[in-house]
Formats: C-alpha cells, sequence, structure tokens
C-alpha cells in the first residue's frame, strides 16, 4: 500500500492543499514556515489518532488549544484530510482506497464530523463506501465480496463508538471481518517519521531490546544490538557502507556492561582501543543511524524524514538520496524535507514538491509541473543548481 494522493483543507498552514500523483520517494523543499514540517506532522496526528483519539492527537499538536491552533488561522471550517492510498502491487483502479476524515469542535470538544473508506472500482464506476461514521454512529461493510456486483447485497454492520472524537477505524481494524480496515489501520501504525538527534543517538542507554530506529535515535544502540544478532548480513553491510565513507572506520559493536549499560563503540584502524559513541563525530553518528534505519529487514511502509543533511558531508548525500529511493523500491514509501541544493541534485523532478506562502497559506508546486525546469533538467541541468539560481518560483534555497 502506498499514498497515491493527499489532500488537507484547514490543516495549519494548508487552507487547501492537493497532492496527486505521488510518487514512492518524494523530497519537499521550501523556505523556512512554509510548513514542510507541517505536512509531516499531518501523518503523525492520524497515527496518534489512531493509537488513542482525535481530542489526543489534537492536544499534541496543539497543546491546550487543541483544535483552534491545528485548524488554519482565520478558517471557520472543520478540518479535512483526505488519503488516497494503491493497494495492490500494479495499483490497479479495483486496489485503490479514500479515506477522508473531517473534524470539527461542537460544544467546545472535537468531533469526527464524517469519517468514511471507499474502494474503486474503475476509472469509470463510482467507488463502493466501506465505512460511513458520523459523530460516532455509523455502518461498515463486512466479508468484502469481489463476485458482488452491486454495492447494496454487500453485508454491513452498523456499529456505535463509546465517544464522538474516536475514529471508527481503530475499533474496525481489530477485526478480520473488515479487511480494508485492518489494511489501512496497519499502514497508518506503521508510519515512522525519523529527526534522528545526535545527542541522544551518543548517550548511553540502559540495557533493552529494540528492532527499529526510534523518532530521536535514542535507541541506536539497542537497534544495533539487534542486527548484529539477529540479521548479521545486514549488520554486514551496514558496516561495509560506513566504512566506505568515514575513512579509518573498521568496526560498529554494541556492547552490554556487568552495571547493565549498553554501549556503543567504535573502532578506527589506526587505533588499538575502540572510541565510545559520545567520542564520535556527529556526522558518523548520523550516518550510522541512516544506514541503520534504511536497512531496517522490515521497512517501514511510509517513513518521514526531517532535514537528513544535518551533520553529513555535501558529497555524501547524494548516495544518501539513492539510498531513500531503494528503501522505497523494497515497498515502502518515502518522503523527505530538505534544504540542501546537493541533496536535490540527485533527485528527478517528478520527486520534488516546492512550498511556497501566499497571503498566508501555502500551496505547493511540483518541479516536473513547471515548464522552465522541467526543460532545463532535461538538457542535463541538476535540480539543486536551479533552485540556487532562483528558478524555484518563491523558494529561497537559503
Amino acid at each position: 500500500m502506498r499514498l497515491e494522493a493527499l489532500r488537507l483543507k484547514n490543516f495549519r498552514a494548508f487552507r487547501d492543499l492537493h497532492l496527486r500523483d505521488l510518487t514512492r520517494f518524494c523530497v519537499v523543499v521550501g523556505a523556512n514556515g512554509t510548513g514542510k514540517s507541517t505536512l509531516f506532522a499531518v501523518f503523525d496526528f492520524l497515527r496518534d489518532a489512531m493509537a488513542s483519539n482525535v481530542t489526543a492527537a489534537l492536544g499534541r499538536l496543539g497543546g491546550s488549544r487543541g483544535f483552534e491552533e491545528v485548524r488554519t488561522r482565520g478558517a471557520t471550517g472543520p478540518i479535512e484530510i483526505e488519503l488516497t492510498l494503491g493497494a495492490g502491487a500494479n495499483d490497479e483502479p479495483s486496489t485503490r482506497l479514500t479515506y477522508e476524515l473531517v473534524v470539527d469542535e461542537e460544544g467546545g470538544r472535537p468531533v469526527v464530523i464524517r469519517e468514511v473508506l471507499t474502494r474503486h472500482r474503475g476509472d469509470h464506476e463510482a467507488p463502493w463506501t466501506l465505512l460511513n461514521f458520523s459523530r460516532g454512529r455509523g455502518d461498515a461493510v463486512t466479508r468484502e465480496d469481489d463476485t458482488v456486483r452491486d454495492e447494496a447485497d454487500l453485508p454491513r454492520e452498523a456499529q456505535s463508538l463509546k465517544s464522538a472524537d474516536l475514529l471508527a477505524l481503530k475499533g474496525l481494524a481489530q477485526f478480520e471481518r473488515y479487511p480494508a480496515a485492518v489494511a489501512l489501520g496497519e499502514f497508518i501504525e506503521r508510519w515512522h517519521l525519523s529527526d534522528v538527534h545526535i545527542r541522544r543517538a551518543q548517550a548511553e542507554q540502559e540495557a533493552g531490546y529494540a528492532e527499529h530506529l526510534s523518532r530521536e535515535g535514542e535507541n541506536l544502540s539497542h537497534v544495533v544490538a539487534f542486527l548484529q544478532k539477529r540479521h548479521p548480513a545486514v549488520f554486514a553491510r551496514i558496516l561495509a557502507t560506513l566504512a566506505r565513507r568515514v575513512p579509518g572506520l573498521r568496526r560498529v559493536e554494541s556492547k552490554v556492561t556487568e552495571e547493565g549499560r549498553v554501549l556503543l563503540k567504535f573502532q578506527d584502524g589506526a587505533f588499538e582501543d575502540p572510541f565510545l559513541a559520545r567520542f564520535v563525530s556527529d556526522g558518523t553518528i548520523k550516518m550510522l543511524a541512516y544506514l541503520v534505519l534504511l536497512y531496517d529487514p522490515a521497512p517501514h511502509p511510509l517513513l518521514c524524514v526531517e532535514e537528513p543533511e544535518n551533520q553529513l558531508y555535501p558529497s555524501l548525500l547524494a548516495e544518501l538520496a539513492e539510498e531513500f529511493r531503494a528503501y522505497a523500491d523494497r515497498g515502502g514509501q518515502v518522503f523527505v524535507s530538505t534544504h540542501s541544493p546537493d541533496f536535490l541534485n540527485a533527485v528527478e523532478p517528478s520527486e520534488v514538491w516546492w512550498l511556497v506562502k501566499r497571503d498566508g497559506y501555502t500551496t505547493a508546486v511540483r518541479a516536473s509541473d513547471d515548464a522552465q525546469v522541467a526543460a532545463l533538467v532535461a538538457e542535463g541541468d541538476k535540480l539543486g543548481w536551479l533552485w540556487k539560481q532562483g528558478l524555484f518560483s518563491e523558494v529561497d534555497p537559503t
């Protein structure tokens, strides 16, 4: 399953945004304050709402003001989020799902005004509604049957939620008889946002267990230990790649002390004794963290990474971009925000969106839709060069 389109209305800076024909690798650029982090916050919000409820998810984004802080300033309508997802190997129309969520405030509390999941049945046929809820009440299709030709013949069950701020998707995704809800629920629950903090990744941790890198990377030593033990071939590839990019580096290992602390140690070929992570360069830690993330044996279906260029040498960014694309090719989907022309030089126009703020609200332009940019790239120019020359309309690369 991958995200094909995203529509937002009244979500912070995005008063009305529609991104269509999204590729498996998407790169977002824009000046500070245009909404790069906000775009990723949409995924955070949906995952949090699945884990708890809409009220709590809005509170994490907007603090004590919740709904009013998340809704676009000056707007009076509800917050709307719509996802279109391709669920088949070749994204056939019959496997495409659309999930629409509309949230408003009633009596001072957030309420799910509309939650609808539909399945497309072809380019010229009306989609079938598989889930339809409003204010905690609705129905959902069970036992989806491809032999049924009339939506009215699909079996449905009426349900009532215990609160109007709960997602019906959250509950239905627990039952196999709602296969579309299960697929979408698992997709959202396994989204991952990455914003690695060097000091967090360097810090010594209590002994523990982790299979996937956390958002800020504080469990890096735990994941290294897991890969060393359970996936030695994958870890060998990580070390070989890291050694090519960090001169002199020979070995990395995770060790548990007698006191129950887990230490990440680095061996430089020029020295007999290994270094602890806190004495290793920021760039080495950052590159190790990204390789651990990108060589994950069980990749996330959707991965968002903010400004991966920080602490990395510019010449490494083209290779890193290729690794993000390879991760997506393995079955996931990657969204990256960047301020780096060097990173952008390794990306195709169809993969790039630049954000522009006009009259206080943000819109998006796809690089391949700009005739001048597309023509110059076709003649051999790179997107990063064009950005630095000011050819991304209304976006300053600095």
